[in-house]
Protein backbone atom coordinates (compact mmCIF):
# COMPACT_ATOMS: atom_id res chain seq x y z
CA UNK A 1 0.00 0.00 0.00
CA UNK A 2 1.05 3.62 -0.44
CA UNK A 3 3.03 5.02 2.45
CA UNK A 4 2.54 8.46 3.97
CA UNK A 5 5.16 11.17 3.97
CA UNK A 6 5.10 14.67 5.42
CA UNK A 7 3.94 15.98 2.07
CA UNK A 8 1.16 13.46 1.44
CA UNK A 9 1.09 9.93 0.05
CA UNK A 10 3.53 8.77 -2.58
CA UNK A 11 0.64 8.32 -5.03
CA UNK A 12 -0.76 11.81 -4.42
CA UNK A 13 2.65 13.39 -5.05
CA UNK A 14 2.87 11.79 -8.49
CA UNK A 15 -0.75 12.62 -9.29
CA UNK A 16 -0.06 16.29 -8.49
CA UNK A 17 3.00 16.42 -10.74
CA UNK A 18 1.77 16.06 -14.34
CA UNK A 19 5.20 16.97 -15.75
CA UNK A 20 6.68 13.73 -14.37
CA UNK A 21 7.07 10.95 -16.92
CA UNK A 22 7.13 7.17 -16.93
CA UNK A 23 5.73 4.34 -14.90
CA UNK A 24 5.91 6.10 -11.54
CA UNK A 25 3.55 8.88 -12.56
CA UNK A 26 1.21 6.39 -14.24
CA UNK A 27 1.17 4.24 -11.09
CA UNK A 28 0.49 7.32 -8.96
CA UNK A 29 -2.48 8.27 -11.10
CA UNK A 30 -3.67 4.67 -11.02
CA UNK A 31 -3.49 4.55 -7.22
CA UNK A 32 -5.64 7.68 -6.90
CA UNK A 33 -8.09 6.31 -9.49
CA UNK A 34 -8.27 2.92 -7.75
CA UNK A 35 -9.74 4.47 -4.61
CA UNK A 36 -12.61 5.92 -6.64
CA UNK A 37 -13.08 2.76 -8.69
CA UNK A 38 -13.40 0.71 -5.49
CA UNK A 39 -16.64 2.51 -4.61
CA UNK A 40 -18.05 2.91 -8.14
CA UNK A 41 -21.54 1.43 -8.39
CA UNK A 42 -22.06 -1.84 -10.22
CA UNK A 43 -24.56 -0.17 -12.55
CA UNK A 44 -21.96 2.41 -13.57
CA UNK A 45 -19.27 -0.21 -14.12
CA UNK A 46 -21.60 -2.32 -16.28
CA UNK A 47 -22.76 0.68 -18.33
CA UNK A 48 -19.17 1.66 -19.07
CA UNK A 49 -18.33 -1.89 -20.15
CA UNK A 50 -21.28 -1.90 -22.54
CA UNK A 51 -20.14 1.44 -23.96
CA UNK A 52 -16.61 0.10 -24.40
CA UNK A 53 -17.89 -3.01 -26.20
CA UNK A 54 -19.93 -0.88 -28.56
CA UNK A 55 -17.01 1.40 -29.29
CA UNK A 56 -14.77 -1.59 -30.08
CA UNK A 57 -17.30 -2.83 -32.63
CA UNK A 58 -17.67 0.61 -34.19
CA UNK A 59 -13.91 0.95 -34.57
CA UNK A 60 -13.10 -2.56 -35.81
CA UNK A 61 -11.65 -1.28 -39.09
CA UNK A 62 -9.43 1.18 -37.22
CA UNK A 63 -8.07 -1.59 -35.01
CA UNK A 64 -7.48 -3.97 -37.92
CA UNK A 65 -5.67 -1.23 -39.87
CA UNK A 66 -3.26 -0.69 -36.98
CA UNK A 67 -2.78 -4.45 -36.67
CA UNK A 68 -2.03 -4.79 -40.39
CA UNK A 69 0.99 -2.52 -39.92
CA UNK A 70 2.18 -4.53 -36.91
CA UNK A 71 1.73 -7.84 -38.76
CA UNK A 72 3.63 -6.53 -41.78
CA UNK A 73 6.66 -5.73 -39.65
CA UNK A 74 6.31 -9.04 -37.78
CA UNK A 75 6.25 -11.07 -41.00
CA UNK A 76 9.63 -9.60 -41.91
CA UNK A 77 10.97 -10.63 -38.51
CA UNK A 78 9.64 -14.17 -38.98
CA UNK A 79 11.34 -14.40 -42.38
CA UNK A 80 14.57 -13.19 -40.77
CA UNK A 81 14.28 -15.81 -38.05
CA UNK A 82 13.87 -13.15 -35.35
CA UNK A 83 10.27 -14.02 -34.40
CA UNK A 84 8.45 -17.34 -34.14
CA UNK A 85 5.44 -18.24 -36.24
CA UNK A 86 3.54 -18.84 -33.01
CA UNK A 87 4.08 -15.25 -31.87
CA UNK A 88 2.94 -14.00 -35.28
CA UNK A 89 -0.23 -16.09 -34.99
CA UNK A 90 -1.00 -14.57 -31.57
CA UNK A 91 -0.49 -11.09 -32.99
CA UNK A 92 -3.05 -11.23 -35.80
CA UNK A 93 -6.38 -9.40 -35.35
CA UNK A 94 -9.37 -9.55 -37.73
CA UNK A 95 -12.74 -7.80 -37.69
CA UNK A 96 -14.18 -11.09 -36.46
CA UNK A 97 -11.75 -11.20 -33.54
CA UNK A 98 -12.53 -7.57 -32.66
CA UNK A 99 -16.22 -8.48 -32.42
CA UNK A 100 -15.20 -11.44 -30.25
CA UNK A 101 -13.35 -8.98 -27.99
CA UNK A 102 -16.53 -6.92 -27.67
CA UNK A 103 -18.58 -10.04 -26.98
CA UNK A 104 -16.26 -10.98 -24.12
CA UNK A 105 -16.43 -7.49 -22.65
CA UNK A 106 -20.22 -7.80 -22.58
CA UNK A 107 -19.79 -11.22 -20.97
CA UNK A 108 -17.82 -9.62 -18.14
CA UNK A 109 -20.56 -7.01 -17.67
CA UNK A 110 -23.12 -9.78 -17.20
CA UNK A 111 -21.17 -11.47 -14.42
CA UNK A 112 -22.23 -11.06 -10.81
CA UNK A 113 -20.66 -8.16 -8.95
CA UNK A 114 -17.46 -9.46 -7.28
CA UNK A 115 -17.30 -6.60 -4.78
CA UNK A 116 -18.96 -6.33 -1.40
CA UNK A 117 -19.86 -10.03 -1.11
CA UNK A 118 -20.07 -11.21 2.47
CA UNK A 119 -17.85 -14.26 2.87
CA UNK A 120 -18.44 -14.71 6.60
CA UNK A 121 -20.35 -13.01 9.42
CA UNK A 122 -19.48 -13.66 13.07
CA UNK A 123 -20.99 -12.19 16.21
CA UNK A 124 -18.06 -11.63 18.56
CA UNK A 125 -20.43 -10.45 21.26
CA UNK A 126 -23.85 -8.85 21.46
CA UNK A 127 -23.65 -5.65 19.41
CA UNK A 128 -20.17 -6.51 18.08
CA UNK A 129 -20.35 -8.10 14.61
CA UNK A 130 -17.43 -8.96 12.31
CA UNK A 131 -17.92 -9.42 8.55
CA UNK A 132 -15.41 -10.53 5.93
CA UNK A 133 -16.24 -8.89 2.57
CA UNK A 134 -14.68 -8.94 -0.89
CA UNK A 135 -12.97 -5.82 -2.20
CA UNK A 136 -10.70 -4.84 -5.08
CA UNK A 137 -6.92 -5.26 -4.97
CA UNK A 138 -6.28 -1.67 -6.08
CA UNK A 139 -3.72 -1.32 -8.88
CA UNK A 140 -2.85 -4.26 -11.14
CA UNK A 141 -0.10 -4.21 -13.78
CA UNK A 142 0.07 -6.69 -16.65
CA UNK A 143 3.16 -7.01 -18.84
CA UNK A 144 2.48 -9.20 -21.87
CA UNK A 145 3.76 -10.28 -25.24
CA UNK A 146 2.14 -10.38 -28.65
CA UNK A 147 -1.61 -10.89 -27.99
CA UNK A 148 -3.53 -7.60 -28.43
CA UNK A 149 -6.79 -9.14 -27.16
CA UNK A 150 -5.21 -8.99 -23.69
CA UNK A 151 -5.99 -5.24 -23.63
CA UNK A 152 -9.82 -5.41 -23.59
CA UNK A 153 -9.88 -8.69 -21.64
CA UNK A 154 -7.79 -7.40 -18.76
CA UNK A 155 -9.22 -3.89 -18.85
CA UNK A 156 -12.78 -5.21 -18.62
CA UNK A 157 -12.01 -7.55 -15.72
CA UNK A 158 -10.15 -4.78 -13.90
CA UNK A 159 -13.01 -2.30 -14.28
CA UNK A 160 -15.67 -4.79 -13.22
CA UNK A 161 -13.64 -5.66 -10.11
CA UNK A 162 -12.93 -2.02 -9.24
CA UNK A 163 -9.20 -2.04 -10.03
CA UNK A 164 -7.03 0.41 -11.90
CA UNK A 165 -4.91 -1.24 -14.59
CA UNK A 166 -1.46 -0.61 -16.08
CA UNK A 167 -0.65 -2.48 -19.29
CA UNK A 168 2.64 -2.93 -21.14
CA UNK A 169 2.50 -4.90 -24.37
CA UNK A 170 5.29 -6.07 -26.63
CA UNK A 171 6.80 -3.80 -29.28
CA UNK A 172 5.56 -6.21 -31.97
CA UNK A 173 1.94 -5.17 -31.21
CA UNK A 174 2.55 -1.51 -30.33
CA UNK A 175 0.21 0.03 -32.90
CA UNK A 176 -2.61 -2.43 -32.23
CA UNK A 177 -2.34 -2.10 -28.46
CA UNK A 178 -2.28 1.69 -28.65
CA UNK A 179 -5.35 1.68 -30.88
CA UNK A 180 -7.25 -0.59 -28.48
CA UNK A 181 -6.25 1.44 -25.42
CA UNK A 182 -7.17 4.73 -27.10
CA UNK A 183 -10.62 3.39 -27.95
CA UNK A 184 -11.01 1.96 -24.44
CA UNK A 185 -10.09 5.26 -22.78
CA UNK A 186 -12.45 7.16 -25.10
CA UNK A 187 -15.27 5.02 -23.77
CA UNK A 188 -14.18 5.57 -20.16
CA UNK A 189 -13.88 9.32 -20.62
CA UNK A 190 -17.30 9.62 -22.23
CA UNK A 191 -18.92 7.80 -19.31
CA UNK A 192 -18.16 10.62 -16.91
CA UNK A 193 -18.07 8.22 -13.97
CA UNK A 194 -14.65 6.58 -14.33
CA UNK A 195 -11.69 8.51 -12.90
CA UNK A 196 -8.72 9.49 -15.03
CA UNK A 197 -5.90 7.00 -14.65
CA UNK A 198 -8.18 3.95 -14.43
CA UNK A 199 -6.59 2.34 -17.50
CA UNK A 200 -3.16 3.27 -18.85
CA UNK A 201 -0.59 1.91 -21.27
CA UNK A 202 3.13 1.91 -20.55
CA UNK A 203 5.39 2.20 -23.57
CA UNK A 204 9.03 1.29 -23.03
CA UNK A 205 11.39 -1.18 -21.41
CA UNK A 206 12.47 1.64 -19.13
CA UNK A 207 8.86 1.90 -17.98
CA UNK A 208 8.86 -1.81 -17.13
CA UNK A 209 12.10 -1.57 -15.15
CA UNK A 210 10.71 1.40 -13.24
CA UNK A 211 7.40 -0.40 -12.72
CA UNK A 212 9.14 -3.31 -10.99
CA UNK A 213 10.22 -0.99 -8.17
CA UNK A 214 6.80 0.54 -7.44
CA UNK A 215 5.62 -1.80 -4.69
CA UNK A 216 3.99 1.12 -2.82
CA UNK A 217 1.63 1.97 -5.70
CA UNK A 218 1.11 -1.35 -7.53
CA UNK A 219 -0.53 -4.26 -5.70
CA UNK A 220 -0.06 -7.11 -8.19
CA UNK A 221 2.07 -7.69 -11.27
CA UNK A 222 1.10 -10.31 -13.85
CA UNK A 223 3.64 -11.16 -16.57
CA UNK A 224 2.23 -13.01 -19.59
CA UNK A 225 4.68 -14.58 -22.00
CA UNK A 226 7.28 -17.30 -22.30
CA UNK A 227 8.99 -19.01 -19.39
CA UNK A 228 12.19 -16.95 -19.62
CA UNK A 229 10.22 -13.70 -19.77
CA UNK A 230 8.08 -14.57 -16.73
CA UNK A 231 11.08 -15.74 -14.70
CA UNK A 232 13.01 -12.55 -15.47
CA UNK A 233 10.12 -10.35 -14.35
CA UNK A 234 9.62 -12.42 -11.20
CA UNK A 235 13.29 -12.21 -10.20
CA UNK A 236 13.52 -8.45 -10.63
CA UNK A 237 10.18 -7.30 -9.23
CA UNK A 238 9.61 -5.89 -5.77
CA UNK A 239 5.85 -6.17 -6.43
CA UNK A 240 4.02 -9.45 -5.71
CA UNK A 241 4.05 -11.42 -8.98
CA UNK A 242 1.48 -13.87 -10.28
CA UNK A 243 3.26 -15.58 -13.17
CA UNK A 244 1.33 -16.49 -16.29
CA UNK A 245 2.03 -20.20 -16.59
CA UNK A 246 4.18 -22.02 -19.09
CA UNK A 247 2.04 -24.54 -20.88
CA UNK A 248 3.67 -27.97 -21.12
CA UNK A 249 0.36 -29.85 -21.29
CA UNK A 250 -0.10 -33.60 -21.73
CA UNK A 251 -2.82 -35.88 -23.03
CA UNK A 252 -2.56 -39.46 -21.79
CA UNK A 253 -4.39 -42.10 -23.82
CA UNK A 254 -5.08 -44.87 -21.33
CA UNK A 255 -5.35 -48.58 -22.15
CA UNK A 256 -9.15 -48.38 -21.73
CA UNK A 257 -9.58 -45.35 -24.00
CA UNK A 258 -12.16 -45.06 -26.75
CA UNK A 259 -9.64 -44.60 -29.55
CA UNK A 260 -11.93 -42.60 -31.80
CA UNK A 261 -12.66 -40.24 -28.91
CA UNK A 262 -8.94 -40.06 -28.20
CA UNK A 263 -8.17 -39.10 -31.79
CA UNK A 264 -10.63 -36.19 -31.67
CA UNK A 265 -9.27 -34.93 -28.35
CA UNK A 266 -5.62 -35.13 -29.41
CA UNK A 267 -6.23 -33.40 -32.73
CA UNK A 268 -8.22 -30.61 -31.10
CA UNK A 269 -5.67 -30.14 -28.32
CA UNK A 270 -2.80 -29.84 -30.83
CA UNK A 271 -4.25 -28.22 -33.95
CA UNK A 272 -7.10 -25.96 -32.82
CA UNK A 273 -4.66 -23.18 -31.84
CA UNK A 274 -1.13 -24.53 -31.37
CA UNK A 275 0.25 -21.16 -30.24
CA UNK A 276 -1.93 -21.20 -27.11
CA UNK A 277 -0.47 -22.19 -23.75
CA UNK A 278 -3.25 -24.77 -23.29
CA UNK A 279 -2.42 -26.75 -26.43
CA UNK A 280 -0.96 -30.23 -25.91
CA UNK A 281 2.81 -30.53 -26.28
CA UNK A 282 3.33 -34.18 -25.30
CA UNK A 283 1.09 -37.16 -26.03
CA UNK A 284 1.46 -40.11 -23.67
CA UNK A 285 0.20 -43.46 -25.00
CA UNK A 286 -0.30 -46.58 -22.91
CA UNK A 287 1.96 -49.45 -23.95
CA UNK A 288 -1.04 -51.81 -24.23
CA UNK A 289 -2.62 -49.83 -27.09
CA UNK A 290 0.46 -48.28 -28.71
CA UNK A 291 0.61 -50.61 -31.72
CA UNK A 292 -3.07 -50.01 -32.53
CA UNK A 293 -3.37 -46.31 -31.74
CA UNK A 294 -0.06 -44.77 -32.78
CA UNK A 295 -0.18 -45.45 -36.55
CA UNK A 296 -3.69 -43.95 -36.67
CA UNK A 297 -2.94 -40.79 -34.71
CA UNK A 298 0.44 -40.17 -36.35
CA UNK A 299 -1.15 -40.31 -39.81
CA UNK A 300 -3.83 -37.81 -38.75
CA UNK A 301 -1.30 -35.49 -37.16
CA UNK A 302 0.96 -35.59 -40.18
CA UNK A 303 -1.99 -34.86 -42.49
CA UNK A 304 -2.72 -31.77 -40.38
CA UNK A 305 0.84 -30.53 -40.82
CA UNK A 306 2.09 -31.54 -37.38
CA UNK A 307 5.73 -32.53 -36.97
CA UNK A 308 5.82 -35.67 -34.80
CA UNK A 309 8.72 -36.58 -32.53
CA UNK A 310 8.75 -39.80 -30.55
CA UNK A 311 10.54 -42.11 -28.18
CA UNK A 312 12.00 -45.41 -29.37
CA UNK A 313 8.79 -47.37 -28.75
CA UNK A 314 6.78 -44.73 -30.60
CA UNK A 315 9.08 -44.92 -33.61
CA UNK A 316 8.83 -48.70 -33.60
CA UNK A 317 5.03 -48.54 -33.76
CA UNK A 318 4.64 -45.72 -36.32
CA UNK A 319 6.69 -44.86 -39.38
CA UNK A 320 8.51 -41.62 -40.23
CA UNK A 321 8.58 -40.25 -36.68
CA UNK A 322 11.55 -38.06 -35.74
CA UNK A 323 13.63 -38.90 -32.70
CA UNK A 324 12.52 -37.11 -29.55
CA UNK A 325 15.32 -35.89 -27.31
CA UNK A 326 15.12 -35.44 -23.54
CA UNK A 327 14.76 -31.71 -24.20
CA UNK A 328 11.51 -32.33 -26.08
CA UNK A 329 9.75 -33.56 -22.93
CA UNK A 330 10.26 -30.16 -21.28
CA UNK A 331 9.63 -27.94 -24.29
CA UNK A 332 6.60 -25.73 -24.90
CA UNK A 333 6.54 -25.64 -28.70
CA UNK A 334 3.64 -23.25 -29.26
CA UNK A 335 3.63 -24.63 -32.78
CA UNK A 336 2.55 -27.62 -34.89
CA UNK A 337 5.02 -29.95 -33.19
CA UNK A 338 4.10 -32.83 -30.88
CA UNK A 339 6.29 -35.22 -28.91
CA UNK A 340 4.95 -38.72 -28.18
CA UNK A 341 6.04 -41.15 -25.50
CA UNK A 342 4.83 -44.67 -24.80
CA UNK A 343 4.40 -45.21 -21.05
CA UNK A 344 3.91 -48.23 -18.84
CA UNK A 345 0.41 -47.72 -17.55
CA UNK A 346 -1.26 -45.06 -15.46
CA UNK A 347 1.54 -44.83 -12.91
CA UNK A 348 4.07 -44.28 -15.69
CA UNK A 349 1.97 -41.50 -17.19
CA UNK A 350 1.56 -39.72 -13.85
CA UNK A 351 5.27 -40.02 -13.12
CA UNK A 352 6.17 -38.50 -16.50
CA UNK A 353 3.72 -35.61 -15.99
CA UNK A 354 5.10 -34.84 -12.53
CA UNK A 355 8.65 -34.84 -13.87
CA UNK A 356 8.11 -32.74 -16.99
CA UNK A 357 4.73 -30.99 -16.66
CA UNK A 358 4.43 -27.29 -15.89
CA UNK A 359 1.35 -27.64 -13.68
CA UNK A 360 -0.91 -26.06 -16.32
CA UNK A 361 -3.39 -28.61 -17.71
CA UNK A 362 -3.28 -32.40 -18.02
CA UNK A 363 -5.83 -34.78 -19.56
CA UNK A 364 -6.58 -38.49 -19.54
CA UNK A 365 -8.67 -40.28 -22.16
CA UNK A 366 -10.24 -43.45 -20.78
CA UNK A 367 -13.52 -45.26 -20.27
CA UNK A 368 -12.23 -46.67 -16.97
CA UNK A 369 -13.78 -44.39 -14.34
CA UNK A 370 -11.53 -45.67 -11.55
CA UNK A 371 -8.43 -44.87 -13.60
CA UNK A 372 -9.86 -41.45 -14.46
CA UNK A 373 -10.52 -40.61 -10.81
CA UNK A 374 -7.04 -41.72 -9.82
CA UNK A 375 -5.58 -39.45 -12.50
CA UNK A 376 -7.78 -36.51 -11.45
CA UNK A 377 -6.82 -36.97 -7.81
CA UNK A 378 -3.10 -37.64 -8.12
CA UNK A 379 -1.99 -35.34 -10.92
CA UNK A 380 -0.80 -32.02 -9.51
CA UNK A 381 -1.87 -29.32 -11.98
CA UNK A 382 -4.15 -26.30 -12.13
CA UNK A 383 -6.46 -28.19 -14.51
CA UNK A 384 -6.94 -31.96 -14.68
CA UNK A 385 -9.38 -33.24 -17.32
CA UNK A 386 -11.08 -36.52 -18.18
CA UNK A 387 -12.12 -37.15 -21.80
CA UNK A 388 -11.80 -33.50 -22.80
CA UNK A 389 -9.32 -31.37 -24.74
CA UNK A 390 -6.76 -29.30 -22.84
CA UNK A 391 -7.98 -26.32 -24.90
CA UNK A 392 -10.89 -25.95 -22.47
CA UNK A 393 -8.45 -24.42 -19.95
CA UNK A 394 -9.52 -20.85 -20.62
CA UNK A 395 -11.22 -18.15 -18.57
CA UNK A 396 -13.96 -17.53 -21.13
CA UNK A 397 -14.70 -21.25 -21.55
CA UNK A 398 -14.77 -21.64 -17.77
CA UNK A 399 -17.49 -18.98 -17.60
CA UNK A 400 -15.21 -16.32 -16.08
CA UNK A 401 -16.03 -13.84 -18.85
CA UNK A 402 -12.36 -13.43 -19.74
CA UNK A 403 -9.01 -14.01 -18.06
CA UNK A 404 -6.17 -11.89 -16.78
CA UNK A 405 -3.80 -14.82 -17.17
CA UNK A 406 -3.25 -18.40 -16.13
CA UNK A 407 -1.38 -19.22 -12.95
CA UNK A 408 0.35 -22.55 -12.42
CA UNK A 409 1.12 -21.60 -8.82
CA UNK A 410 -1.02 -22.45 -5.82
CA UNK A 411 -1.20 -19.16 -3.90
CA UNK A 412 -3.83 -16.45 -4.42
CA UNK A 413 -5.10 -17.78 -7.74
CA UNK A 414 -4.66 -20.97 -9.76
CA UNK A 415 -5.56 -21.81 -13.35
CA UNK A 416 -7.42 -19.30 -15.54
CA UNK A 417 -7.63 -16.14 -13.46
CA UNK A 418 -10.80 -14.07 -13.75
CA UNK A 419 -12.28 -11.41 -11.53
CA UNK A 420 -11.93 -13.35 -8.30
CA UNK A 421 -8.18 -13.29 -8.78
CA UNK A 422 -8.39 -9.48 -8.85
CA UNK A 423 -10.17 -9.27 -5.50
CA UNK A 424 -9.16 -9.74 -1.92
CA UNK A 425 -11.16 -9.19 1.26
CA UNK A 426 -11.29 -6.95 4.27
CA UNK A 427 -12.70 -7.38 7.77
CA UNK A 428 -15.37 -4.92 8.88
CA UNK A 429 -16.12 -4.74 12.60
CA UNK A 430 -19.29 -2.96 13.71
CA UNK A 431 -19.55 -2.37 17.42
CA UNK A 432 -21.44 -0.34 20.02
CA UNK A 433 -18.67 0.98 22.24
CA UNK A 434 -16.91 -2.26 23.22
CA UNK A 435 -13.28 -2.14 24.42
CA UNK A 436 -10.75 -4.97 24.72
CA UNK A 437 -10.04 -4.41 28.43
CA UNK A 438 -13.60 -5.55 29.25
CA UNK A 439 -12.77 -9.00 27.84
CA UNK A 440 -9.56 -9.13 29.88
CA UNK A 441 -11.70 -8.59 33.02
CA UNK A 442 -13.96 -11.57 32.55
CA UNK A 443 -16.42 -10.63 29.80
CA UNK A 444 -16.84 -13.52 27.31
CA UNK A 445 -16.90 -13.57 23.51
CA UNK A 446 -19.83 -15.37 21.89
CA UNK A 447 -18.04 -16.11 18.56
CA UNK A 448 -21.37 -17.06 17.00
CA UNK A 449 -21.56 -17.53 13.20
CA UNK A 450 -24.44 -15.54 11.73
Amino acid sequence: MSGTTSGGTHAEKWAENPTSLGAARAAGLARVASRKLAVLSEATRNAVLEAAAKRLEENAARIVSANTDDVGDAEELVQAGQMSGAMLARLRVTEKSVHEMAHRVRGVAKLADPLGRRLAVTELDEGLVLTRETCSLGVVAVVFESRPDVVPQVASLALKSGNAILLKGGAEAARTNESLMTIWREALNESGGVPDGAAQMLHSRADVMELLTLERDVDLLIPRGGKTFVEKISRQSRIPVLGHGEGICHVYVHAAADLKKAEGIVMDAKTDYPAACNSVETLLVDMDIAKEFLPRIVDKLRAAGVEVRGCGRTRAAASDVKVASEQDWETEYGDLILSIKVVDGLEGAIAHIHEFGSGHTEAIVTEDLAAAEQFLSEVDAAGVFHNASTRFADGYRYGLGAEVGISNGKLHARGPMGMEGLTTYKYKLRGSGQIVSEYKSGKKFTHRPL
